[in-house]
């Protein structure tokens, strides 16, 4: 699990484990509900979530070389 968490190979099985966990958490959802929903709605939250947080590290970066 922690070597598929960093980028490693994995199963499909935990492929998808990882994939509820990250949406549930982004999204303080269930996973059951996770589970329930399409797959197209589950890869389209992950983007929306992956540019929020570009987004977001972009701005931190920003406020960092002011205070430099």
């Amino acid at each position: 699990m922690r070597s598929a968490i960093r980028g490693g190979k994995t199963t499909p099985e935990v492929s998808s484990q990882l994939i509820v966990y990250a949406v549930a958490q982004a999204f303080q959802i269930s996973p059951m509900e996770v589970y329930r929903m399409p797959a197209r709605l589950v890869k389209d939250m992950l983007m929306i979530h992956q540019e929020a947080k570009i987004l977001e590290a972009e701005e931190y970066e920003k406020a960092q070389k002011k205070l430099k």
